[in-house]
């Protein structure tokens, strides 16, 4: 498997390696660019520029996805829509800078936050959007214990969060799981989704980007591999496919790819998903964490995109190129080798580390 694996992913090398070497060959203007959308001072949309061939959007369907490959050949990349200031407004802006409609029964999926914490998106930033699409606020059940490892709990927490107020919401997996098959995937050959995921036709994928302790930084990919995944799902993951049944940690690196494999796992099986990053309260910690630790860096923005991999990344970019306290955060990032999911996913498929960042007034 780690032959397979290293057959996929070649060049690799940290973001900050890339940084400084972009810097000494002659990437300065690109740098500068993504530095200014990270600060106060105006300026027109970037590219980002990275290693690796651009596999698509891949919430179109395979025959778009194969046509969006033949177009990222030919030079094009996925657009990344941004907007400095957070709050309502520019998350509909964001969003409806994408230019295309979620159908049916919608469901936006967020992370409720473990009760204590108080970092995860909040209601009255959301309640616009997810009202203007009719949609059903989807959640699943923590792996960890925690405020959010029963039913009867998690109902509660998004009560008291403020959810239950704005919108129906479910709990995808208190029926149990649903299988997806993963197709070519490093660790799983089969991804465990709530079993509710089924009921829905789209999805709003509504992620807050931060650190994460076991992932480096979470945001769009973890929130459609981990967020979506049962409680066996989740372990599945953690365990890069050895248990459904008790907690057991992969090494990082399988971790992270097996968080690919359930990405791949779940966009094959719904394509139709759009999804939006909130660049704020950038903590370290994971808003699963009742306890995390303070912010350091100001809010960013809000991003949103077709493809997960490029909002990822630009979110990524961003906080490398901030002039801001961001030392804590990138040694995250760093030490977990987070951008190592957003490699393997590209390897599968799931979506392009280059994209053209627009900025949304």
């Amino acid at each position: 498997m780690k032959q397979g694996r290293d057959a996929r992913i070649q060049g690799h090398m940290t973001r900050r390696s890339f940084v400084r070497l972009g810097a000494a060959t002659g990437g300065a203007a690109m740098l500068a660019g993504l530095s200014a959308c990270g600060s106060n001072s105006p300026s027109a949309g970037a590219s980002g520029q990275d290693t690796g061939a651009a596999s698509g959007e891949p919430a179109r369907g395979r025959e778009e996805s194969s046509a969006s490959r033949r177009a990222s050949a030919a030079g094009s990349a996925p657009v990344v829509y941004f907007a400095r200031t957070v709050d309502s407004r520019a998350l509909q802006a964001v969003f409806d800078a994408i230019g295309r409609r979620l159908s049916g029964r919608v469901g936006a999926k967020l992370s409720t936050g473990e009760p204590g914490g108080n970092h995860y998106l909040k209601a009255d930033l959301i309640s616009g959007i997810v009202g203007s699409l009719g949609a059903t606020i989807v959640e699943c059940n923590t792996a960890y214990g925690g405020g959010r490892s029963t039913t009867e709990a998690h109902y509660q927490v998004a009560a008291d969060h403020g959810f239950t107020k704005i919108a129906d919401f479910k709990i995808m997996d208190e029926d149990g799981s649903f299988a997806l098959p993963v197709s070519g995937g490093f660790h799983l050959g089969e991804d465990l989704v709530g079993a509710r995921f089924s009921d829905f036709d789209s999805f709003l994928v509504l992620s807050h980007f931060k650190g994460h302790q076991m992932a480096g930084f979470g945001g769009a990919l973890k929130n459609i591999s981990i967020g979506m995944a049962s409680r066996e799902g989740k372990l599945l993951i953690h365990s890069a496919g050895k248990s459904r049944t008790s907690w057991q940690s992969a090494a990082t690196s399988d971790f992270l790819e097996s968080m690919a494999d359930a990405c791949q796992a779940v966009l094959a099986a719904q394509p139709n998903m759009l999804f939006v990053n909130v660049m704020n309260n950038l903590s370290v910690d994971c808003d699963c964490d009742s306890s995390p630790a303070a912010p350091k860096m100001a809010d960013i923005g809000i991003l949103a995109s077709t493809d997960p991999v490029a909002l990822d990344q630009a979110c990524v970019d961003l906080v490398y190129a901030s002039d801001d306290d961001s030392a804590d955060l990138i040694a995250r990032i760093e030490s977990r080798d987070g951008q190592h999911v957003l490699e393997a996913a590209e390897a599968l498929g799931v979506g392009s580390r280059k994209y053209e960042l627009v900025e949304v007034s």
